[in-house]
């Protein structure tokens, strides 16, 4: 008798959904940067919901993506507790932190958060926001270091299709100094 994937995955313990919200100040990239993995989870063959909130100011108020990637139907769109959690600022750690799961992953850009409440997550500290100033002379790229710190710490996408989703969502001037940005963030992890 064969066995499905679906089916063998989940007897070996991994699982076939995963949930993640990408939070912090509009304008920081985190609705971009969620646009990008959940097509890219497309790409993978996988079904993915993507959604999206911010403040009515856009560009300083608080922002957050989420995208629920499944190897199966997705049947509520929305985030109750992630899995992955990433936190651009101090305000979006403080305000997602109780939604993540205890053995999930945290990712946080040190250069706007400086109080990491104790968590049993598996932590990640990404001084994003100061690698994307001095590498690619703007800040707004520190979502792409996020993105590709979040590729290779939990595999939750494929390296061909992040670059497919990159190259897809954005105009091709910008696309290139991006996936740049998305490889940087990979290499910042140890």
């Amino acid at each position: 008798m064969k066995t499905s994937t679906k089916q063998s995955r989940r007897h070996r313990g991994t699982p076939n959904k995963i949930e993640t919200r990408i939070s912090g100040l509009g304008g920081q990239g985190v609705v971009l940067a969620g646009q990008i993995l959940g097509r890219a989870a497309v790409y993978d063959g996988k079904n993915a919901v993507q959604t999206q909130s911010y403040g009515a100011e856009a560009r300083g108020s608080a922002a957050k993506s989420e995208v629920i990637i499944s190897d199966g139907k997705i049947g509520f769109p929305a985030v109750r507790k992630c899995d992955v959690l990433i936190a651009m600022n101090q305000e979006a750690l403080d305000r997602h932190l109780k939604d993540l799961k205890e053995d999930g992953v945290l990712i946080v850009d040190s250069a706007y958060v400086k109080k990491i409440p104790e968590t049993k997550a598996k932590m990640f500290k990404i001084p994003a926001t100061e690698h994307a100033e001095k590498a690619f002379g703007a800040r707004i790229y520190a979502n792409m270091l996020m993105l590709g710190a979040l590729k290779k710490t939990t595999n939750i996408v494929s390296e061909r299709a992040i670059k497919k989703a990159i190259e897809n969502t954005l105009p091709k001037k910008v696309a290139n100094i991006n996936k740049q940005a998305y490889k940087k963030g990979e290499r910042l992890i140890k």
